[in-house]
């Protein structure tokens, strides 16, 4: 069964390169919708282990204010890790897996960023 938020990830999977992606709880890492490739979207719960603790990383190191995102490279891919606020809750992560030969990784992270809002409507 296809929920609202899968179904707003896969409208999100038209930018060029983007294989998959998955809304996370950044707290709980429970998984709350999926689209594309969920391997490559990555696994809930260990993408928000892996915010959680860049987080507290930066904050030992003297960073102020929240995560943003978290970005991975490799030869041939990109993965991508997007804090994402509410109104109300948990914040939550958009994680994303890109083909790094199709993606411009600085416009997919931008129009994420500006289309995640069409997830949480």
């Amino acid at each position: 069964m296809t929920t609202a938020v899968d179904a707003s990830l896969v409208r999100l999977l038209d930018s060029p390169g983007i294989t998959g992606l998955a809304l996370v709880d950044a707290v709980t890492g429970l998984t709350y919708g999926v689209a594309g490739d969920a391997d490559e979207a990555g696994d809930g719960a260990e993408c928000a282990e892996l915010a959680a603790l860049i987080a507290e990383r930066l904050g030992r190191a003297g960073a102020e204010g929240e995560l943003e995102s978290v970005i991975t490279t490799s030869t041939r891919r990109h993965h991508l890790l997007l804090s994402v606020e509410r109104p109300a809750g948990d914040p939550l992560l958009l994680t994303a897996g890109m083909d790094r030969e199709r993606t411009n990784l600085a416009l997919a992270t931008r129009s994420l960023g500006d289309r995640i809002a069409e997830v949480l409507a």
